[in-house]
């Protein structure tokens, strides 16, 4: 193998695949890239055996061939060539050592055998639709706060992804929940997803694909069964296998007979949250919602820091109630907010409390609440 290529296309291929690569690594060949270059495109290709991120770029070669290289290193050699420049990558010589020539720079890198480059078999995706990105990043970006960490509840641990078609008009719906606060977002069915199965897409694929569709703005092409899913995004391509669970019916813990409502100002409100929750350094991030008529005092107490409270204006016509939620969950909430007002639905200071943008009906949040 032996081509030249521009220091931009490599990098920006080199982006969309090598952050799939785990730091350590049992599996020495997981750590590399395959790396194929064969008429005037280089291809490149790494995994850590869950996902499989694939990318073609246009490069100048002078010998077809296919070789492997350390993916961190070779992504930051790149990283710190001058911008503008041009790279000369050559493995002809032995398949066991990669040069990379730029300028008065030079680096040899240790190679690994192609024939141990694990590769992904994704031919039995039957269901195979077109999505906007913009909506595909709004599937993404409205639920993924909410995605648990928490590997005892492996089937928490992503995004559920699925069509729902008891409304007047079949939707696609994103869910993502913890257990203390649930995201749940829809666009328009796309042509073609009809017979989509529910799927659970792990939560390092969605950050994986949420990285791929950073200013894209093409359609995307989705192919997916019950138990792998493969997105091309332009020349990117994600495959990556599903979670093995069943997800918890999320529609039984978002309430429908909430009648204390409160509208009020979204960014205000986020200001003020971020700033007075500064006093609560506990673990919990704990802040109190006092609302008596058209005002609400936001407070937070800390024993070794002292208190803080910041009064606003709102909305609101029911009963005097207080109510406490983690703070951190509440901004995770509100950076989604697109629209001007929210509106807080709520029944108690012990039940759930659904959370809607005013601009925005079809995403919807609900907050567990907590002690304060």
């Amino acid at each position: 193998m032996k081509l030249i290529i521009a220091r931009s296309d490599l990098l920006r291929s080199l982006q969309h695949v090598q952050s799939v690569v785990e730091r350590r690594n049992t599996i020495p060949i997981l750590s590399n890239i395959q790396l194929s270059a064969k008429g005037n495109e280089l291809g490149l290709m790494a995994t850590d055996m869950d996902i499989w991120v694939h990318d073609r770029t246009s490069a100048v070669i002078s010998q077809d061939g296919t070789t492997t290289a350390p993916a961190h290193m070779l992504f930051d050699i790149v990283r710190k060539l001058p911008e503008g420049g041009e790279i000369e990558l050559d493995a002809s010589g032995s398949t066991e050592e990669l040069s990379l020539r730029s300028g008065s720079s030079r680096f040899n890198l240790a190679c690994l055998p192609v024939e141990d480059f694990p590769t992904s078999n994704d031919a039995d995706l039957a269901c195979r639709f077109q999505i906007p990105a913009s909506q595909f990043r709004q599937l993404i970006d409205k639920t993924r706060f909410a995605i648990s960490t928490e590997e005892t509840r492996y089937y928490l641990n992503g995004i559920y992804l699925h069509v729902v078609t008891d409304g007047e008009i079949p939707v696609l719906r994103s869910v993502a929940t913890d257990g203390h606060r649930l995201a749940r977002v829809e666009v328009d069915l796309p042509d073609g997803a009809a017979n989509m199965p529910g799927v659970i897409v792990p939560r390092k694929a969605v950050l994986e694909l949420r990285k791929l569709l950073d200013s894209f703005e093409q359609p995307v092409d989705i192919a997916l069964s019950e138990t792998k899913v493969r997105v091309a995004v332009g020349a990117a391509v994600l495959t990556s296998k599903l979670i093995d669970g069943t997800f918890p019916d999320y529609q039984r813990v978002i309430p429908e007979g909430n009648n204390k409502i409160m509208k009020i100002d979204g960014d205000s409100f986020a200001r003020a949250v971020d700033r007075v929750s500064t006093v609560s350094r506990d673990k919990s991030k704990a802040i109190k919602l006092s609302l008596h008529g058209d005002k609400l005092v936001l407070s937070a107490n800390s024993p070794e820091q002292g208190s803080a409270s910041e009064a606003l204006s709102v909305e609101y016509d029911s009963d005097d109630l207080d109510i406490g939620f983690n703070s951190r969950y509440v901004l995770d909430m509100t950076e989604q907010i697109e629209g001007k007002n929210m509106r807080f639905e709520m029944e108690d200071g012990a039940s759930p409390t659904v959370v809607v943008d005013v601009d925005d009906a079809r995403t919807i949040y609900v907050l567990m609440p907590m002690r304060v």
